[in-house]
């Protein structure tokens, strides 16, 4: 099957800064990203249709037969939900809530919306309309793809740790999972509401406390003593400390040191100083309001919690302090006494006295320093995609 992830544009514009960078399917909630959990449900090559920008570096292939997937929805793991997917028929789609699903068809009939038949979607699926989802919806993303994860490898647990809670659940598997090459020593697990996942040649360092449901992706470096509370994924190639709750890394980022971090998304290539601090919620408990890229304005939400929301290659310097529900694009330096504004714009560098845009040719200098720290460099389809991000800045 050739299969298309589709971005509807108003939730990708509503899923900013996140998805300034990568299509929606790439987002990560709980162990793997969107279009990974739809790999375990379908078969067949996989693009994707989203902004015309991001093409060169996430192509689609069009075929006169293909299954288009809405690239914000999470798929259901049942077996059911399975055969409704695999059993559409040219011209027929699967709809959930008024939210389309899944259409097999041609291009021209996505568009105009031209379905022969609508099936409807008996399951709850998660849907990220926004980018607090990510972080409300985490934690139950990380039970449901740790329960079909292979977990055969999984390697026996260092009697220098502690376990609080149990073991293996009803079915059996390991409360704890450890992939090959991963390091986990002297820490303490409570799995008493979720499974911890430590990816492969990831590392668990002495004195660190862990509260499941937690996923640790695969060379992710858990520093000494760091407190991680449930609910919480620490992307591939990412290192982090300090006191964590209920926050995802996309990948590739760094909170290396002290300071707290609650109920926030942050992207890749993204580096948070020693002591940055991220407010979680309001001093009078109210609802708090979101920069909405989409209507550039504050939206109001029905949520008490949000944190930081953090685009690709931005950084914070020592003792940032940032305000609740603080949204930082793509790009920026962020540093100096006092809280930013709650919106910073891409590709800005200051802090509360003030910002100023950074030159594309710099970005592009640090870019390449940091990347090269994992082996990475900048492609020339990356080099495109942040430039035409700094044309049209925002």
């Amino acid at each position: 099957m050739n299969i298309i992830f589709f971005d509807e544009e108003r939730v990708r514009q509503s899923l900013l800064p996140l998805s300034f960078t990568r299509p929606v399917a790439d987002f990560r909630v709980g162990i793997t990203t969107i279009r990974e959990k739809w790999e375990r449900v379908v078969d067949g090559a996989v693009s994707y249709l989203t902004a015309d920008y991001l093409s060169e570096k996430f192509s689609l292939v069009v075929a006169d037969d293909n299954l288009f997937i809405a690239g914000n929805v999470c798929p259901s793991y049942s077996a059911e939900f399975a055969a409704k997917v695999n059993g559409l028929q040219s011209g027929e789609a699967l709809v959930c809530d008024s939210q389309l699903v899944a259409f097999r068809g041609t291009m021209d009939d996505l568009e105009a919306r031209k379905f022969v038949n609508e099936y409807a979607c008996e399951e709850s699926l998660c849907v990220i309309n926004r980018p607090y989802d990510i972080f409300i919806a985490n934690g139950r993303q990380i039970i449901a793809d740790y329960a079909v994860m292979d977990v055969a490898d999984c390697q026996p647990l260092s009697a220098t740790n502690m376990v609080i809670g149990p073991t293996v659940d009803e079915a059996g598997r390991p409360m704890v999972y450890v992939a090959p090459g991963a390091t986990v020593e002297g820490a303490i697990f409570n799995t008493k509401k979720g499974p911890i996942v430590i990816g492969a040649d990831a590392e668990v360092m002495e004195g660190s406390c862990l509260r499941g449901p937690v996923a640790l992706g695969e060379h992710a470096v858990i520093n000494m003593g760091t407190m991680v509370y449930p609910d919480t994924t620490i992307g591939p190639w990412c290192k982090v400390g300090g006191e964590l709750n209920n926050a995802v890394f996309f990948g590739y980022s760094n909170k290396a040191h002290d300071g707290f971090l609650g109920n926030a998304v942050i992207g890749e290539w993204c580096n948070l100083g020693a002591d940055t601090v991220a407010s979680n919620l309001k001093n009078d408990y109210s609802f708090v309001r979101v920069w909405n890229y989409a209507t550039e304005s504050f939206e109001r939400t029905n949520h008490q919690f949000c944190g930081l929301i953090m685009g690709d290659h931005s950084k914070a310097g020592i003792n940032t302090m940032f305000n609740t529900a603080t949204v930082v694009g793509v790009g920026c330096n962020i540093h100096g006494a006092g809280f930013p504004r709650t919106y910073i714009p891409s590709f800005s560098i200051g802090g509360a006295a003030g910002i100023d845009e950074i030159p594309l040719q710099k970005f592009f200098d640090t870019a390449t320093r940091v990347m090269s720290r994992r082996g990475k460099s900048l492609t020339d389809a990356d080099r495109a995609l942040y430039t035409h991000l700094h044309t049209h800045r925002k």
